[in-house]
């Protein structure tokens, strides 16, 4: 190997990248967690708790999030102000009403570790709303992750080969026969008593 491809292979592994990520309809905890492993630097082999190796990510459409279940109503996040009566708490839904950024931004800092590096960590987060970036983070993109999750088609975006080729659980008029034959068994009965 010559003295230049190492050189440029140092370069490039102590050089931060950018990365983006794409957050619509994926879980911020499955985001929060791609983010927390680049930001740290962990998926480099110069990787130490002690050094600051970690890279930028970018993170766009964070409006369009998707929670499991009910946790846009039931997920409470609260803070204190620390005066009395100072505690306030708000659910999914009312936060991200307010900031489409916040509950991706809370996610991923709660996935950091708790020491003096996580704050520079988060200075090299950028969260946008929409897909529209500034041109010069545009223009520093290196990699762009694949999303954690597949997400699901509309019934619309299936082709008739793809919706005729589905194996058919029931047809229609057969149970409608079967139901309404019964209804008319359900019925003798009851005139019968």
């Amino acid at each position: 190997m010559s003295n230049f491809t190492r050189s440029a292979q140092q370069w490039a592994t102590f050089a931060r990248s950018w990365f983006l990520i794409d957050a619509r309809l994926q879980p911020p905890g499955k985001i929060a967690s791609m983010c927390s492993v680049r930001l740290q630097g962990k998926h480099k082999p110069i990787y130490h708790a002690l050094s600051d190796c970690g890279d930028h990510v970018v993170v766009i459409n964070t409006k369009h999030i998707a929670f499991s279940g009910n946790k846009w109503e039931q997920k409470v996040y609260s803070s204190h102000t620390g005066y009395p009566g100072g505690f306030k708490q708000v659910t999914a839904t009312q936060l991200h009403h307010k900031d489409p950024k916040a509950i991706v931004k809370l996610a991923v800092y709660g996935m950091l570790p708790k020491n003096l590096h996580r704050r520079t960590m988060m200075q090299r987060l950028h969260i946008f709303p929409d897909d529209e970036l500034p041109d010069d983070i545009r223009a520093n993109l290196t990699e762009e992750l694949p999303q954690p999750r597949a997400i699901p088609r509309k019934l619309s975006e299936y082709t008739q080969e793809e919706i005729d080729a589905f194996p058919r659980l029931w047809t229609p008029l057969v149970w409608f026969r079967f139901f309404s034959g019964l209804r008319v068994l359900l019925m003798k009965t009851k005139t019968h008593k």
